[in-house]
């Protein structure tokens, strides 16, 4: 969910903080105001490509930073795979845009870059702008919203792809031409007795590394060795020696006095500890050798350990790893027509396995998309649009068209007008139709099984963005569409630029933007309205520039209506 957006110097913004809220957060404002200028900073956010030209005139550049309030997982992975430490519960998030095309991104204060942006923004934020292909309806898209409303088993799916896809690679692996085969049977056998001949140990190459410093070292560590065994225990003014005479007037002491015993005691405990340290180091000492010999076999050992790591690595484990690995399949291919008709029979009940979970799957899916498609039309119809929509499923079982998916192709197809043919749904000219169809469907997959409201109590919302989703629509119409945005706000936090009071007052959080002259420049700022400031506002959409008390109270009683 989105907490705040902040602008620097972008386009006609000098500075301006917004606090955002949970539920249906509506702009709105004077036609040129800069409404969707703040959609706009908000997808470079999320990873949109950079202008120069968006930076405020006479600036060095422009500063566009959020944050959000996150829940999912797939965040903190994302962040963990990039190198960026995690905060608690949210997301900051900045992009800087200088005046010579170059700029830096920072994600929770850490440079990162704008690939970071774009892997992380599917998980913030979606945003539905004017004349823009919504939901970027390729492919996986158009079957991923089927699948969030017919709640198929994709997990099923996608491991049993995953298994067959993994025996039908090793298959074509043994089954590659002669001369590939032979190269590789070349490089493997090269690699594996390479390896054996080696003869690693795992952890050999540790063990050695801290053998070589105590080798190359070997007189500066017999000297310390002694010194502090002859300080603790050798020398006549050893710290065994003081104690012991300090131990002999304390036993004197306790003739007179018993309440020294335990100090007594205490340093007698004392004395054993120390005796105990300088034999060990004494031992210690005795069982080292300066031998340049043996220092130059362990080097020579770290080099060729660490030419195999070079090779195979990077560590000794991953070498060791990758004998057992080339061993396998050298004698895979020695075997050859065993292990193939092996695999093959493997592959085959792969197949069986991975058909049964896809057709279970399409299966669910025929029987949400006939469900669908009825609601959806009913709701986009309700948006002044009479419309049939329909949706499309193909099945391809050929192993050609499998995915970890299914092997289904979904199209969303209307027929905006009637008696015009069916089309694609991404193909629709009026960005404001594309924009309501998305609006419907979205809407009717969140709300047709209550799932919206267990997201909103699991706190994981995320924010959805309408820029002028009310083009060409006015009326009954409008009211239907603040209506399905106050619906879709239960589960999401729903940002929308609006120019219809019909919308504006189903707000849960309205905002004013607003374009003034100051020093000879223009200026826009963003401030929340509330009671009277919000009646003035939805008053003014209604009757333009000039307020009449007749405004005033439609406004009034509109505001009373929707709330």
């Amino acid at each position: 969910m989105l907490l705040e957006l902040r602008l620097e110097n972008y386009a006609v913004i000098d500075n301006v903080a917004v606090e955002f809220a949970a539920g249906l957060n509506l702009l709105t404002g004077e036609t040129g105001a800069g409404k969707s200028i703040l959609i706009d900073a908000l997808s470079l956010l999320l990873g949109d490509k950079a202008s120069s030209e968006v930076i405020r005139s006479g600036a060095e550049r422009a500063v566009i930073s959020a944050v959000f309030e996150v829940a999912e997982k797939k965040v903190a992975h994302i962040l963990e795979e990039n190198g960026i430490d995690p905060e608690d519960g949210s997301l900051i998030l900045r992009r800087e845009i200088a005046a010579g095309g170059k700029g830096r991104v920072f994600v929770n204060n850490q440079a990162a870059t704008v690939s970071v942006l774009k892997a992380l923004s599917s998980h913030l934020a979606t945003v539905h702008a004017q004349n823009e292909s919504i939901l970027a309806f390729d492919a996986a898209a158009r079957v991923a919203l089927l699948d969030e409303f017919s709640g198929g088993d994709l997990e099923s799916v996608s491991a049993a792809f995953s298994g067959w896809n993994g025996i039908r690679r090793r298959i074509l692996e043994l089954e590659s031409d002669e001369q590939d085969r032979l190269r590789l049977v070349d490089l493997w056998t090269f690699q594996g007795r390479e390896i054996e001949d080696a003869k690693l140990q795992p952890g050999e190459d540790e063990r050695l590394e801290a053998e070589k410093r105590v080798l190359a070292n070997a007189e500066k560590i017999y000297n310390a060795a002694m010194n502090a065994f002859d300080l603790l225990y050798e020398g006549e003014r050893s710290t065994s020696s003081l104690l012991r005479a300090a131990q002999k007037n304390l036993e004197e002491l306790t003739r007179y006095e018993p309440k020294f015993r335990e100090a007594l005691a205490a340093l007698e405990t004392a004395r054993i500890s120390v005796e105990d340290v300088g034999a060990t180091l004494r031992d210690y000492a005795g069982g080292i050798q300066a031998s340049p010999e043996h220092l130059a076999e362990v080097e020579d050992r770290l080099a060729l350990l660490g030419g195999l790591k070079r090779k195979y690595g990077p560590t000794l484990e991953d070498v060791i790893n990758l004998a057992a690995e080339v061993a396998r399949k050298l004698c895979e291919i020695e075997n050859k027509d065993e292990v193939l008709r092996s695999l093959r029979e493997d592959l085959a009940k792969a197949a069986t396995g991975y058909l049964e979970a896809a057709r279970a799957v399409s299966k669910k899916r025929r029987e949400g998309a006939r469900k669908l498609e009825k609601l959806v039309e009913a709701e986009i119809n309700d948006l002044a649009m009479k419309a049939s929509f329909r949706i499309e499923l193909t099945s391809l079982e050929e192993e050609n068209s499998w995915t970890s998916s299914g092997f289904d192709q979904v199209v969303y197809l209307i027929s905006p007008n009637p008696g015009e043919p069916l089309r694609p749904v991404e193909q629709i000219a009026s960005g404001g139709e594309l924009s309501r169809v998305l609006l419907a469907l979205k809407a009717t997959v969140e709300t047709s099984t209550g799932r919206g409201n267990r997201k909103r109590a699991s706190g994981a919302q995320r924010t959805l963005v309408f820029d002028e989703i009310d083009t060409g629509i006015g009326g009954r119409a409008a009211e239907a569409v603040g209506k399905k945005l106050k619906a879709l706000s239960r589960a999401n936090q729903v940002l929308c630029v609006t120019h219809l009071p019909q919308i504006a007052t189903f707000a849960d959080h309205h905002y004013v933007i607003e374009k003034k002259e100051s020093g000879g420049r223009a200026r826009t700022s963003v401030r929340q309205v509330v009671g009277e400031e919000r009646t003035e506002e939805v008053a003014r959409m209604l009757s333009g520039a000039k307020l009449t008390e007749t405004s005033r109270r439609h406004a009034e009683q509109m505001l009373k209506t929707n709330a």
